[in-house]
C-alpha cells in the first residue's frame, strides 16, 4: 500500500500487474486537501472483467474485492459478463440506459474492424464530438444520477473494497473515479493525471488492432480519440456538474441525492485522517 504523504509530497497510485484485467489501479494514495491522503485499498477501477483468466481472477480475489459495480450497458453486459473474484458481489449500474442513441461500446469491435466505417463513425473530429456528449451525459442523465448514486451510497455504507469499471474502464469509469477523487480532496493535477494515464495502461494493449487496421489501409489515428481519454472529456462533465450544482460536494448532494450523514459517511470512507493508519 502507498504510505499517507503530506501535502507537498506527489505520491503514486498503486498499479497490479494483472495481465487480462487492462487499466487496473488503487484510486487511493494521493493527498487531500482535507489533511491526511485518499485511502488506498477501498476503491479500484478497470476493464470489464469478462476477459480475465483464472490465474488472474486469483490474484483479483488476493486484494478482497467486496464489490463489483459494472457501469456498462445491459447490452454489454450480456455480451461480455463479468467474471467474478471469489465472494464478490456484482452490481449493474447502467449508467447510459437513458441515453436514446446508446453507447458505442458493445458496437466498437465491428466498428474498427471496418475501416470504411470507422471513418464514417469518427472522422473528422466525430469521436471527440460523440465522447464530450457523452460525458455531459454522465452528469445530466437520471440514469447516470440514478447508478452514480447507487455507487457512492455503497461506498459510503462500507461495501468496499470495490472495483468500478465499465468497458474499457476510461469514460463511465473515468468520471466515476474523477469525481469521487474530487469529493475526496484531490487536487487538479492529481483528478487529471489519474485520469489521463489511461493512456499509458490502455492504448499500448490495442497495437495488434492498430496494426491490423493499418494493414487494411485504416489511420490508426482515427482510432485515438475514441479508444483513449482526453483531458477535454473530463473537463466537459467537471464544468457541466459544476455549471448545474455549483460545487463537487453539491453534485454529491443535489446531483446524485446524497444527504448530510451519506456524504460524511463517503467522505470518512475514502479519506485517511493525517497521523492515522490508511
Amino acid at each position: 500500500m502507498t504510505e499517507a504523504l503530506g501535502n507537498d509530497q506527489a505520491a503514486d497510485t498503486t498499479t497490479f500487474a494483472i495481465p487480462s484485467l487492462a487499466n487496473l489501479r488503487d484510486i487511493g494514495g494521493h493527498p487531500s486537501s482535507f489533511g491526511g491522503v485518499v485511502r488506498t485499498g477501498v476503491v479500484y477501477r478497470s476493464t470489464d472483467l469478462s476477459r480475465i483468466t483464472e490465474t488472474d481472477l486469483d490474484t483479483l480475489a488476493a486484494l478482497r474485492i467486496a464489490t463489483v459495480f459494472d457501469l456498462r450497458t445491459t447490452a454489454e453486459q450480456e455480451l461480455r459478463p463479468d467474471k467474478l473474484p471469489a465472494r464478490a458481489r456484482h452490481v449493474a449500474l447502467d449508467v447510459l440506459a437513458d441515453r436514446h442513441k446508446g453507447s458505442i461500446a458493445a458496437a466498437l469491435p465491428d466498428i474498427v474492424a471496418d475501416p470504411a466505417l470507422a471513418a464514417q463513425a469518427f472522422g473528422d473530429g466525430r469521436a471527440a464530438e460523440y465522447l464530450r456528449g457523452s460525458y455531459r451525459d454522465f452528469v445530466t442523465l437520471p440514469s447516470a444520477a440514478a447508478s452514480y448514486r447507487v455507487l457512492a451510497e455503497n461506498l459510503a455504507r462500507g461495501d468496499v473494497p470495490a472495483l468500478v469499471h465499465c468497458t474499457a474502464g476510461k469514460d463511465r469509469t473515468g468520471w466515476a473515479a474523477a469525481s469521487l477523487l474530487m469529493f475526496a480532496g484531490a487536487d487538479q493535477d492529481t483528478v487529471f493525471d489519474d485520469y489521463l494515464r489511461t493512456n499509458d495502461m490502455l492504448l499500448p494493449t490495442f497495437e495488434t488492432m492498430f496494426a491490423r487496421f493499418a494493414e487494411q489501409g485504416g489511420d490508426p489515428e482515427i482510432l485515438i480519440p475514441i479508444l483513449g481519454v482526453r483531458r477535454e472529456y473530463l473537463e466537459t462533465a467537471i464544468d457541466e456538474a459544476l455549471t448545474r450544482y455549483g460545487t463537487i460536494d453539491g453534485y454529491f448532494a443535489s446531483g446524485l441525492g446524497l444527504n448530510d450523514e451519506q456524504l460524511q459517511a463517503l467522505r470518512d470512507r475514502l479519506v485517511a485522517p493525517a497521523g492515522s493508519a490508511n
